[in-house]
């Protein structure tokens, strides 16, 4: 099939009473290749999107994890008169309810969800453009209902214009570590702190070739990655959580958007190390894009150098690197862990957003809507959530929430 017959074939147009909005027109592309131009186009720093709804990164996703959960892409691009974009939502469509379910591609694998903006339009955007582009969605009938998830309220200081549709709090939080311009070291992290992690640090430095470093080529790359996924699932084991690694498919997935580059010798996925001639020490890796890092995985050494606490030492290491470049915030991915609240002190404002499309999606959009509320409660309340972990565990004795790992000081 060629691009534009994928394009036409799911497109609306905007009816003209409704066009007192930039939007006059939506197509749904069920295509990457199709969408590829687009999104990339809209990537750029003119414009306002996050790391996490990159193409390579959410490409890599949907061909290996998210066409495996049979779940097929459903973006949605918003056009102007003169068809210029205007906004791109990356959603698959899964079946749910009952009913057809768009939603943001990444899964588990994403902290924040975020359509793709023209930078004027998300500074403009208002209830005329959300109820065009929600007209354009009916009028295709391609989906029953959007569940639209962790979305950040802000994004590099831009209000984000979907919080306009109805929402709620995200399940879980975000802690964050925000950097002013030209924080001292001490501002970001206490003096105290960084003694203590000093003081571990020393243990370290005495190993032959001890270093921080971050994977600039394919090799180190391969060989950071080839250890992370022989440590991680013991590590995992340890915690009796299940190991998310072994999915089908999730493996594929981080090595293809760790290799994929973005220019400047700088990858869709950065991996952060410690090491020494003799082993891999501590690993963490994220997503960044010049105001911000994402972290999305990390694990530590099975020897005894464990017992210094490496994966401290590197996350003050990765604090101090992104600092000295300016960048504005530093997160460690959503829950409340104790290691991230040793780092991050305020929390990100993320939402989500449960909107019907058709009658037969209002039922289901209502349901996920309370499903999101009762587990918020759940999270938020400490004797709540103490009972709903005794019950767990009483009846799945192994099972567990998959979550970030590190060491504890």
């Amino acid at each position: 099939m060629t691009m534009a017959a994928v394009i036409e074939s799911r497109t609306a147009q905007a009816p003209a009473q409704r066009r007192t909005s930039g939007i006059a027109r939506v197509d749904i592309v069920s295509d990457l290749a199709a969408a590829d131009p687009v999104w990339r186009a809209l990537e750029a720093p003119e414009h306002v999107s996050t790391p996490y709804q990159r193409f390579d990164l959410l490409g890599a996703w949907q061909r290996e994890i998210g066409a495996r959960d049979h779940a097929t892409p459903f973006i949605v691009v918003a056009r102007d008169a003169e068809q210029r974009p205007l906004a791109l939502l990356p959603l698959t469509l899964r079946h749910a309810f009952g009913v057809r379910i768009a939603s943001f591609m990444g899964g588990k694998h994403t902290t924040f969800n975020m359509p793709l903006m023209d930078r004027d339009f998300a500074a403009r955007a208002g209830s005329g453009d959300l109820d065009a582009l929600l007209t354009g969605l009916r009028l295709h009938g391609g989906a029953d209902a959007l569940a639209l998830t962790q979305q950040p309220a802000r994004w590099r200081d831009m209000d984000n214009p979907f919080a306009q549709w109805p929402h709620q709090p995200s399940v879980n939080d975000c802690p964050v570590l925000l950097m002013p311009p030209g924080a001292a070291p001490t501002a970001l992290l206490s003096n105290s702190f960084r003694k203590r992690l000093k003081s571990k640090e020393k243990k370290l430095q005495a190993l032959p070739g001890y270093r921080y470093m971050i994977a600039r080529s394919d090799a180190e790359i391969t060989e950071l990655l080839d250890w992370f996924f022989r440590t991680k699932p013991v590590r995992m084991a340890e915690q009796k959580l299940p190991n998310v690694f072994a999915e089908p498919g999730v493996e594929n997935f981080v090595r293809h958007a760790c290799m994929a580059e973005l220019g400047c010798g700088r990858r869709v996925i950065e991996i952060h190390a410690l090491r020494c001639e003799a082993e891999i020490i501590a690993l963490f890796a994220g997503v960044a894009d010049g105001d911000r890092f994402s972290m999305m995985f990390n694990t530590y050494t099975l020897s005894d150098n464990a017992r210094w606490s490496p994966g401290l030492i590197l996350m003050r290491s990765i604090i101090d690197h992104y600092a000295k470049q300016d960048f504005r915030a530093l997160d460690l991915g959503i829950g409340s862990d104790d290691y991230k609240r040793m780092f991050c002190k305020d929390d990100e404002p993320v939402f989500d957003s449960f909107v019907p499309l058709t009658m037969r999606g209002r039922a289901a959009a209502t349901a996920m809507a309370a499903v999101g509320r009762a587990k918020h409660a759940v999270k938020h309340s400490p004797a709540l959530f103490r009972l709903a972990q005794r019950l767990r565990g009483a009846l799945q004795p192994r099972a567990g929430a998959a979550r970030s790992e590190t060491d504890d000081d």
